[in-house]
């Protein structure tokens, strides 16, 4: 069973900047797909950014320019640099991996950006 910890969150003022992690259980590269999905209050889990196998990666145009999904292998993890926050970021930040058809979630973390 893979397991998914998000580290990371908390309270942020608008304009801040915030690095998730998501450690996984076992060699990130064995997954086709790791991302980072987020879930404000009343809403549906949204996907924020993506990166598959081969390093390509996809952003919601909400955070286009503002957050990057990067991952260390050595480190088994994966990050989201976040930037330029503002309180419609505030949500519960879920990371994601998919292997052989198979999904994967972590327990989330959650980011608040106010002042």
């Amino acid at each position: 069973q893979v397991q998914l910890e998000e580290s990371g969150g908390g309270l942020v003022q608008p304009g801040g900047s915030r690095l998730l992690s998501c450690t996984a259980s076992e060699n990130i590269f064995n997954f086709n797909e790791m991302a980072w999905y987020r879930q404000a209050p009343g809403k549906t889990r949204d996907l924020v950014a993506s990166i598959n196998v081969g390093g390509r990666t996809n952003y919601a145009d909400s955070v286009k320019g503002r957050f990057t999904i990067s991952r260390d292998g050595a480190e088994k993890t994966l990050y989201l640099q976040m930037g330029s926050l503002s309180p419609e970021d505030t949500a519960n930040y879920y990371c994601y991996a998919r292997i052989l058809g198979r999904n994967f979630w972590g327990q989330g973390t959650q980011v608040t950006v106010s002042s």
